[in-house]
């Protein structure tokens, strides 16, 4: 968090660095505004956190502080980003925090607009990402309350909605409350493990009269609490079990997108020899064609993993989602014999709303810090590693033929359009194999939704492209249809503001992950599996989606059904992207998953 104030508490946006990610929309500014108003007091704040963008989607509730953003502050730094849907609003919050680890605010209109938005907000609390959301509510004092609407729209305890999925939430009654409130959520939302915090403002202590703060808030009081440093005892445990294993496995779960904690976890697993696995629900985490990952990674472990990580005496999970989840499948039917340690913070979030911590995993030493705190603290009391592996990335191969196209068609395209640059997949759909693109880069690969929301995977594309935004990575979204019906009009927000995107809809007209459940079930029951499409199929008609995402002002091809179509339209889309726009490319696979999964 920065400060820069000038006279009159008005934050200094003129002396700041001009911001090129998105077009200015600058307002038409009388004089020098005077800090006057609450939601004023609160704008200034907001302006003295590095918090470039607040996604909205426009609401009453919050037009005091709406005012302030533009009137006062001068709509920058935090400048409006509008979005045509609360849970794109969140949504594209939550991509931003995947590619780079920081919060955008998000405002949201009402009790009905946190309605729209819950979802999109357990999405970023169950990937442990930061946030900022700021609610707001009609006057609490009854006697304030316009007739009708003011009435539908406020709220005892408006927070009760999501108190149990946001790392903390409040409703300041005095400007002075909310100045501290937003000062404690933005501590918390970045102190490990991070996630979204909601601060409700009335309407009444944004729009009441009020005078200026005499000096701004010393920030570097209230910075976010470090994770812990391993203690020695601790690294002695560690090294000690470490010295009585013979095949070590390391599970790399939750980690940033930071180069060099990568290249401590890389040196880490070369100093052990061991076998690394990673997972595609969250982001890259080790150079996935290295001879020590034991892959392809995926949604789910392999039968060939599972094989290889059968015969490991040791396990070091740093920070692995679903660790007991993970000993289960590797061992069914009896507990793990390996010995196991677990690097986490998580359990500071756990709470008995929902089971998103997953079951309790046996462990043997639980080290509570964050695996960037863990990693280089080790690898400074291990000696150096006999060889140093070099991973070569492997550019994705031609596929075979088939009667209709594959995700691995859709891989190969893409890499050959792109001429083997980098790309950044800021989602993939769960039919991916890992096998089809290999990761050497944090970047490379952001992971999937969090909670499961269908529907997210357009905001958090265009919110990780505006994170990747001037970087040499391809920001690219491998959506599903499905997903990227429920929330095409988030594509907007990419065309508005000039955001770089390339989504590509690996289209195959079907909620077939569904259709797979459908299938169990009838084989258990005995039952024509044949009818499993019913309910399924998004058909007769197909929705143009090339054609809605042309609605949204974007570059589209499709429906693409052949190879020699695809490469065409990936090479043009690849160029637009370049060139600055969004281009979306509709393209109708077979129905399938890498594995058989589902």
């Amino acid at each position: 968090m920065t400060a820069t104030m000038a006279k009159g508490n008005r934050p200094e946006t003129a002396a700041r660095a001009p911001d090129e990610s998105l077009p200015v929309e600058a307002p038409l500014l009388r004089g020098t505004p005077v800090q006057g108003w609450g939601s004023d007091r609160i704008a200034a704040l907001l302006a003295q956190f590095d918090l470039p963008y607040v996604c909205i989607n426009p609401g009453s509730s919050f037009r005091g502080l709406h005012d302030s953003l533009v009137n006062y502050l001068g709509n920058t730094a935090p400048k409006m980003m509008v979005c045509l849907h609360e849970e794109h609003a969140v949504a594209i919050a939550h991509g931003y925090a995947k590619a780079c680890g920081k919060p955008l605010a998000v405002a949201l209109h009402a009790n009905v607009g946190l309605m729209h938005a819950t979802m999109a907000i357990f999405n970023a609390w169950c990937d442990r990402l930061p946030m900022l959301v700021l609610g707001a509510t009609g006057p609490v004092d009854a006697a304030k309350r316009r007739p009708f609407i003011d009435w539908i729209h406020t709220m005892r305890d408006q927070g009760a909605m999501l108190r149990s999925y946001v790392k903390w939430d409040d409703q300041p009654a005095s400007v002075e409350a909310a100045e501290e409130a937003l000062l404690r959520a933005m501590q918390l939302s970045l102190t490990a493990p991070a996630g979204p915090v909601y601060i409700n403002l009335d309407a009444e202590v944004q729009e009441s009269p009020c005078k200026p703060r005499s000096e701004p808030c010393d920030l570097g009081r209230y910075r976010p609490i470090s994770a812990p440093t391993p203690d020695s005892a601790g690294l002695d445990q560690v090294l000690a079990m470490l010295a009585a294993a013979k095949r070590p496995a390391i599970l790399m779960g939750r980690v940033t997108r930071d180069t060099q904690a990568w290249a401590a976890r890389v040196a880490l697993a070369e100093k052990l020899g061991a076998m690394v696995v990673t997972d595609l629900k969250v982001g890259a985490a080790f150079p996935t064609a290295h001879p020590l990952h034991v892959g392809p990674p995926g949604m789910n472990l392999t039968k060939a993993a599972k094989e290889r990580l059968a015969e490991a005496d040791l396990i070091l999970s740093l920070d692995w989602v679903d660790l007991a989840g993970f000993a289960s499948v590797v061992w069914p039917g009896k507990p793990c014999p390996a010995k196991v340690i677990q690097v986490s913070v998580d359990h500071h979030v756990h709470n008995g709303f929902s089971f998103d911590h997953m079951a309790l995993p046996a462990v043997d030493l639980h080290i509570a810090t964050t695996p960037e705190a863990f990693t280089p603290a080790l690898v400074a009391k291990l000696p150096a590693a006999k060889q140093a592996y070099v991973a070569t990335k492997r550019r994705p191969a031609k596929p075979e033929p088939k009667a209709e196209l594959t995700l691995a068609d859709i891989a190969y395209a893409l890499d050959q359009a792109n001429d083997g640059g980098p790309v950044s997949l800021t989602r993939v759909p769960l039919g991916w194999d890992g096998a089809l693109m290999d990761f050497d880069h944090p970047l490379d690969q952001l992971g999937h939704s969090g909670g499961g929301g269908v529907g997210s995977g357009p905001g958090m594309a265009v919110g990780s492209a505006l994170a990747l935004r001037g970087s040499d990575h391809l920001p690219v979204g491998i959506l599903g249809d499905g997903d990227t019906l429920m929330g095409v009009t988030a594509i907007w927000s990419a065309v508005h503001y000039d955001i770089p995107l390339l989504i590509v809809v690996a289209n195959n007209r079907s909620y077939f992950n569904d259709e797979q459940h459908q299938e169990r079930v009838a084989r258990r029951r005995d039952r024509p599996v044949e009818n499993k499409w019913i309910g399924q199929r998004i058909a007769d008609p197909e929705p143009d989606i090339a054609a809605m995402a042309r609605a949204q002002g974007a570059h589209a091809t499709g429906p693409v059904r052949d190879r020699e179509a695809l490469l065409a339209a990936m090479k043009e889309a690849v160029a637009q992207v370049r060139a600055g726009k969004v281009a979306v490319v509709d393209v109708h696979i077979e129905a399938g998953y890498a594995g058989g999964g589902g």
